[in-house]
């Protein structure tokens, strides 16, 4: 039986492009990760892995222009959004070659004998080690930042672990040549290509997390998808850690004195948030408390004209697209639910942004409304109109694990001076639901930075872990003690001398340099 192809297809016309490669067959996926596994070794230098990870990052600038157009013929995500995205691609590799020099993400600790201690305490020397060989399973929505060349793939290198990607069906060509890039980058720097291994097809995601070889997965996608591979491999006879980032509803929570402060200002912003990028972001706010009364009409009015000016977008693909239809239609037609911008399609392959609205009370009790509390992929957001904060708690209660929640609050709220602590309240309210809470901002837009965490509870990941930032590191390694282990025989990150010039605790405490 021939293998199926695997096309490159153009979201706005709905046509084939051109054929990228064939899916992978289990003896491909097989090949692909032993091959990982075989690099394992190459990648212990971690000067050879800042390198690497720097040449990448040069490789994939030198190549903007093609990869660009390559992933806007794909994605149809524009050159103005993805020159950012590269942007923000190339730094995170930059980012990571940085942590690789410095070496604190080893966590390097010392505790030295101490015999007077109850119970006596052996010499310990710990630090943490690459897991091995780790499957990244591409997103639909960021083709560089997300997949081939983004946050798993460039966080495994820099712990030591060798990648194995599962392309994403809409980018094939894209994905093709970022592995391209990167393994050339692997082999400017004296390491095997084998370090990146590239597999299209969805037996071949299957296949992959089944792979005994295969140590821990990372994933970014829907629910269904990520749920499934992620009881894959829960269900291995040695089960792996898999960390995936699945779906999000994203609350925003708008005061009444806020709204009555800025209600135009809000309303713009909003309308900014839900539809950048057609609303395709993981963090996109899906959900807002808006209060009724002047305030909250004001509110409704600016974010009524945004939305209406924005123009028409193209999804992904047309599997999105319909989903995106019949999501918007199933739920417009809930009793109480209004649309005062009917979301819907702009063209044959175009989608036009909206919104509804619906009151608190609807949401405070199990029933059809909870469709309401499930994210909707796409420019569309549900308003819910609450009369009090008895309304707000009764709908914050039954949310689901976001990777973000908002809060739009007043000038006093802010500041902690208003009456009944308000501000304060709604904060720790909110702060369960979510893993990045943001104030008086919109929650579209993930920095990369040390202090970043992009994760929540489930549904929004399967684990505590972070795909963005310094940290994300930590995903990929394991920590391993050495109880009275002759010096010569240990690893120089655990030596007394320091010969690496890491950074370390000794006996709980920080070293001096």
């Amino acid at each position: 039986m021939a293998a199926a192809p695997v096309w490159s297809v153009d979201p706005r016309t709905g046509k084939r492009r051109e054929q990228v490669a064939v899916e992978a067959t289990a003896d491909e996926v097989d090949t692909a990760v032993r091959a990982a596994h075989a690099a394992r070794g190459a990648l212990a230098d971690r000067g050879a892995r800042a390198a690497l990870l720097r040449r990448a990052a040069d490789l994939l600038d030198e190549a903007g222009a093609t990869v660009i157009e390559a992933a806007d013929a794909e994605t149809a995500l524009g050159p103005g959004r993805l020159t950012g995205e590269l942007g923000r691609t190339t730094y995170q590799l930059r980012t990571f070659a940085d942590l690789v020099d410095q070496g604190g993400f080893l966590d390097v600790r010392i505790d030295r004998p101490d015999p007077g201690l109850t119970p006596p305490r052996p010499d310990l020397r710990r630090y943490r080690i690459p897991l091995g060989p780790v499957a990244v399973y591409s997103a639909s929505n960021f083709p560089l930042a997300f997949s081939v060349p983004g946050g798993d793939t460039a966080s495994a290198l820099a712990a030591g672990c060798p990648v194995v990607v599962k392309a994403h069906p809409d980018h094939p060509a894209t994905s093709e040549l970022c592995a391209a890039l990167l393994r050339r980058a692997a082999s400017d720097t004296g390491l095997p290509a084998g370090l990146l291994n590239l597999v299209h097809g969805f037996q071949a995601g299957i296949d992959l997390i089944r792979h005994p070889l295969i140590a821990a997965a990372g994933f970014t996608g829907s629910v269904r998808g990520g749920r499934a591979l992620h009881d894959e491999a829960a269900a291995r006879p040695h089960p792996i850690p898999f960390h995936g980032e699945l779906g999000s509803l994203n609350p925003v929570v708008i005061t009444e004195a806020a709204a009555e402060e800025r209600a135009e200002q809000i309303g713009a912003g909003l309308a900014a948030s839900m539809t950048l990028g057609v609303g395709q972001f993981c963090v996109k706010p899906g959900l807002v408390l808006v209060p009724r009364g002047e305030g909250g009409d004001r509110l409704l009015t600016s974010l009524t004209a945004a939305v209406s000016d924005t123009e028409s977008g193209v999804l992904l693909d047309d599997r999105m697209r319909d989903a995106f239809l019949d999501g918007v239609r199933t739920r417009a037609a809930l009793p109480d639910v209004e649309a005062p911008v009917t979301p819907g399609a702009g063209g044959e392959h175009t989608v036009s942004p909206g919104f509804l609205t619906v009151p608190a009370a609807r949401l405070a009790a199990d029933g059809p409304h909870d469709l309401l509390l499930q994210e909707c992929f796409g420019p569309v957001t549900v308003l819910v109109r609450y009369a009090d904060e008895t309304e707000i708690g009764a709908v914050l209660a039954r949310l689901p694990g976001n990777l973000t929640a908002t809060l739009q609050l007043g000038e006093a709220e802010g500041a902690g001076a208003d009456d009944g602590g308000r501000g304060a309240r709604l904060l720790a309210e909110v702060t369960p639901l979510a893993g990045r809470v943001v104030v008086n901002g919109w929650p579209t837009g993930v920095a990369v930075a040390p202090a970043q965490h992009h994760g929540g509870p489930y549904p929004a990941t399967t684990s505590t872990a972070t795909s963005v930032g310094g940290t994300a590191v930590e995903r990929w390694l394991r920590p391993v003690v050495y109880q009275d282990a002759p010096p010569a025989l240990l690893p120089p990150e655990l030596r007394e001398d320091n010969p690496l010039g890491l950074p370390r605790r000794i006996d709980g405490r920080p070293e001096e340099a």
